[in-house]
């Protein structure tokens, strides 16, 4: 209240009106008040009623105390808790499962949420490690990514490459002699490109009838037709790129409609401008379209897009052209000048927008000018569809028709083994028709299976001699076991059927010179028995020691976290997978003028059988006789929160060489240093970490945001004590926190 000066302000008493309501004893505090009971009793929920502890009731007798999962009872009272993976419901009674996958960061990839748990998976090319983390797989550390000559691995996949003067065979394995120019005969086409003019205007298409690759986003894609020719210096491939601009026009492969279609064949079509069909042919073509937003000179016209094809062609030749009149490379300047007003004709087509490209019969537009989209409607990328509320590419073993707007099974005789394609390979074989939504090559028929081998990897076959295996179908050959290794018998499938001289336990491999099993090591792993090779670790993880037995043993080695001005968190090396040993993390938090740090430990392992050897401490600086804020070597899944004894910090966790631990992830938040006051207050209430559903909210990712949006800017409280938000926390939690805020923002009301 205002003293009689008109300047100062005095606490009120209340106390001293009624006894602030209390039934036995009332205490005066600066700004407030608290009651109390005598002893022998105890103070009811409601703060002021006190209730003799010989008429406590056990509530969780009577049908579990209501409540879904455990009952605790309390003096006075009971407490409802939930299993792991479950939270209580703002009732205080109901328990509902967590939804993990709902969190940032959850996993890398993809989240599949359970009852009470959850699993991360991750897309094709990659693998599981540290529990929600996916590194790419290193395809070449396993037998060489079963390649006969070199192995190049890739992100997410890898490719086999063979030497000068052979070609990969169609099993994307082995090397077969290369053909440096066109047969006499006329060969099976990899691409066709065909310019006419339809009344008067440029039209180009491209078909693919095999080996396409489509890979799309929302602004960009690539599109690739053919195979690139093996590098030859005798007779290299004649080459030609090209880029084109299309303004007003987004990259998305859209569907030629059939009106405009059939206003284009009513036109009148004139010869075709790129005669190239008998004496070359085009053998692989890559297309670049991107439509991503650049800014230019720092502005950019929201109404305008403009689109950038980048265009790569490459041609061979036929060997009979060459003569005496024009030797072979005058045939080579006559097929780069084709292909050069091939280029012409091109770039005329694409900028009346007459360019398009064949898949499975359907004609698609290259780009194609923004349309309008309905409001709440979603759209996909080419080669998805949309399902369930999100855009999903259509799987292996089907292809996006953009006639029908949907996935297509693969039809008998081809497959697909990529996700989002437009259009199925044909199988190699000339046998048989193979099964429909053939997911790889092996499902087409009439390959030779593991074990055995032929000319062309198809049927008739013959099994490996003694002394090779194949793991493999439709192989041209089969591996050797080396160091004069024999199998048991013919058409040995692995290594394992080697007779090796000594059979090496997980984490070593075999080697056939020395005829010992050696440790993986570092940075490899071997989970089976008697393999000739380790796997590299995934992404950029590595092992602690040498030996490892598998990808669980991959750990990332990079301190964790994202430091920011109001908040931010930091986390071990490889969370929520165990830590590496032998790390030295060092964080700094400098926030803002004015502003002091909040840290929140939900729940910290570190194993004490180390004697101390991981810690985690955080201080003023550096120097070990600074300010020390927290320290610790222990686990504690009990949370706790705390404010910095100093206004910058710096933290630093140490492990050794001992046990490891699932570590920690640790939020904090900086609020403005008026409000230090009421944040003590909250943090060193004993009731914020007594029950255990208050515990669980700073262990809920979701939660803890909330209150830290109220922690660092308390007004906000009062935005989650609307009908909407009470549904977030728990009464007791709000009760807790509104005596406090209300008594520190609105003293004296």
């Amino acid at each position: 209240m205002l003293a009689h000066d008109g300047h100062n302000c005095l606490d009120v008493d209340e106390c001293s009106d009624n006894n602030g309501g209390c039934q036995q004893v009332c205490v005066n505090t600066m700004g407030s008040y608290e009651c109390q009971c005598t002893e022998g009793f105890f103070l009811s929920d409601n703060q002021h009623t006190c209730i003799h502890r010989s008429d406590d009731i056990d509530e969780c007798l009577e049908n579990n105390g209501g409540c879904d999962h455990f009952c605790r009872n309390t003096v006075g009272s009971f407490e409802c808790s939930c299993q792991k993976g479950h939270k209580l419901l703002t009732d205080e009674r109901t328990c509902q499962d967590i939804d993990e996958c709902s969190f940032e960061r959850a996993c890398d990839h993809t989240c599949i949420n359970y009852p009470g748990s959850f699993e991360c998976l991750c897309n094709k090319g990659y693998i599981l490690y540290g529990l929600t983390h996916c590194g790419d797989v290193d395809e070449c550390s396993i037998n060489n990514g079963s390649c006969e000559y070199g192995c190049i691995n890739t992100q997410g996949s890898y490719e086999c490459v063979c030497p000068p003067g052979q070609q990969l065979h169609w099993n994307k394995r082995d090397c077969t002699e290369a053909v440096k120019c066109l047969p006499n005969g006329k060969p099976a086409p990899r691409a066709h490109l065909t310019c006419t003019k339809t009344g008067g205007a440029e039209v180009c298409s491209l078909s693919c009838p095999s080996n396409a690759l489509f890979h799309a986003d929302t602004e960009n894609y690539t599109l690739s037709c053919g195979v690139p020719v093996q590098p030859d210096p005798l007779a290299p491939p004649i080459k030609q790129k090209a880029k084109f601009k299309i303004k007003d026009a987004k990259c998305h492969l859209s569907p030629r409609t059939r009106e405009k279609h059939r206003d284009s064949t009513r036109q009148n079509i004139q010869g075709g401008q790129f005669p190239c069909t008998d004496d070359c042919q085009v053998t692989f073509v890559n297309l670049k379209c991107d439509s991503s937003k650049k800014r230019r000179r720092g502005r950019k016209s929201p109404s305008k897009e403009v689109s950038l094809i980048t265009a790569e062609f490459e041609m061979e030749m036929k060997e009979e052209e060459a003569s005496d009149s024009c030797n072979i490379d005058c045939v080579r300047e006559k097929m780069k000048q084709k292909l050069q007003n091939a280029m012409r004709t091109l770039r005329k087509s694409i900028n009346k927008q007459q360019f398009y490209i064949q898949f499975s019969g359907t004609e698609y537009e290259v780009a194609q000018k923004p349309s309008r989209v309905p409001e709440g409607a979603e759209t996909c990328s080419t080669g998805q569809t949309f399902q369930d509320g999100k855009c999903v590419s259509c799987g292996v073993g089907t292809f996006y028709s953009g006639e029908q707007e949907q996935c297509v099974q693969c039809s008998p005789g081809t497959y697909q083994d990529m996700e989002g394609q437009l259009s199925c390979e044909p199988c190699p074989s000339t046998e048989g028709l193979g099964i429909a939504g053939a997911k790889n090559v092996s499902q087409c028929g009439g390959q030779c299976p593991a074990g055995q081998f032929s000319t062309d990897g198809f049927r008739p076959c013959k099994p490996c001699p003694l002394g090779s295996y194949q793991t493999e179908p439709g192989r041209v050959l089969c591996f050797s076991c080396g160091g004069s290794l024999m199998t048991k018998y013919e058409g040995s499938i692995s290594f394992r059927d080697c007779e090796a001289k000594v059979h090496c336990a997980p984490g070593h491999y075999y080697n056939s010179s020395t005829h010992r099993c050696i440790r993986c090591p570092a940075g490899t792993y071997q989970s089976e028995f008697g393999q000739n090779y380790c796997i590299t670790c995934p992404g950029n993880t590595t092992t602690d020691f040498d030996g490892a037995t598998n990808v669980s043993h991959c750990k990332n080695q990079l301190c964790g976290g994202e430091l920011g001005d109001f908040t931010g968190y930091i986390e071990s090396p490889n969370y929520p997978g165990d830590y590496p040993s032998n790390v030295d993390c060092v964080w700094t938090i400098n926030p803002p003028h004015k502003r002091r740090i909040l840290i929140v430990v939900p729940e910290i392992f570190l194993p004490i059988e180390d004697e101390c050897g991981d810690v985690l401490v955080m201080r003023k600086s550096a120097l070990p006789t600074s300010i020390t804020t927290y320290e610790t070597c222990q686990t504690y899944e009990r949370p706790i929160a705390f404010t910095s004894r100093s206004r910058k910090l710096w933290i630093q966790f140490k492990s050794n060489e001992g046990n490891s631990g699932k570590g920690f992830q640790v939020p904090y938040v900086t609020y403005d240093e008026d409000y230090q006051q009421l944040i003590e207050d909250i943090v060193r209430d004993g009731r914020l970490y007594a029950s255990e559903n208050h515990q669980e909210i700073l262990k809920d990712k979701k939660l803890i945001k909330a209150l830290f949006d109220v922690l660092a800017h308390p007004q906000n409280y009062f935005k989650y004590t609307t009908a909407e938000s009470r549904e977030m926390f728990p009464r007791s939690f709000i009760k807790l926190l509104r005596s406090k805020v209300t008594r520190f923002l609105r003293p004296y009301k």
